[in-house]
């Protein structure tokens, strides 16, 4: 899914190749998806089916991405932008994590240093800056659903973490400390 995903966006750039946002876009997940096969063996996983969908469908959305040109609220240079700014926090957040990223939610030891030590799910913040950018340089009523969707997979992915996590007495006593999920102020 994802050779046919790169080569459709490829195609678009290669098409009008001032739209970078494509190729941040295809970058961002490849690292996601790259960085899953080299995982730590988790302690436990969370294998309910509601988990297993949502984790399929927030690693996935990327196939149902408008990527034909859409309006763009700013500057392509804005968009990508952001999304090298996002890019960059998921690769400082997964170093931070070091081999303890995956798919599905799972305990594969408490994390507390480096991008952890601001928010609980920092990961999903540099998705959520990624997307942004590629968002506002590529609107349109598909990507706006797409990101609406992805983001309430997101929120049942990370509330699913964060219950099989409550069991763990270090992460509780980190949850104490690290007051927000995934947005500074605000979850």
């Amino acid at each position: 899914m994802f050779a046919a995903f790169a080569y459709a966006a490829i195609r678009h750039w290669l098409a009008d190749p001032t739209r970078i946002t494509l190729l941040l876009l295809v970058l961002a997940n490849c690292l996601t998806l790259g960085l899953s096969l080299f995982v730590r063996v988790p302690k436990r996983r969370d294998w309910n089916p509601v988990t297993v969908i949502c984790s399929l469908g927030a690693s996935y959305y990327f196939v149902a991405i408008q990527l034909a040109p859409g309006e763009h609220l700013v500057p392509e240079i804005i968009g990508a932008g952001l999304q090298v700014i996002g890019i960059t926090w998921q690769i400082y957040a997964k170093i931070s994590l070091r081999f303890s990223f995956g798919i599905l939610p799972a305990n594969r030891g408490i994390v507390s240093s480096g991008a952890y030590r601001f928010v609980r799910h920092p990961i999903y913040l540099g998705y959520l800056i990624t997307d942004v950018g590629f968002l506002l340089t590529n609107f349109g009523p598909q990507n706006l659903l797409v990101y609406a969707g992805l983001y309430a997979l997101q929120a049942v992915r990370i509330n699913r973490e964060e219950k099989l996590l409550s069991d763990d007495p270090e992460y509780c006593r980190y949850r104490e400390k690290v007051r927000f999920r995934a947005l500074p102020g605000v979850y």
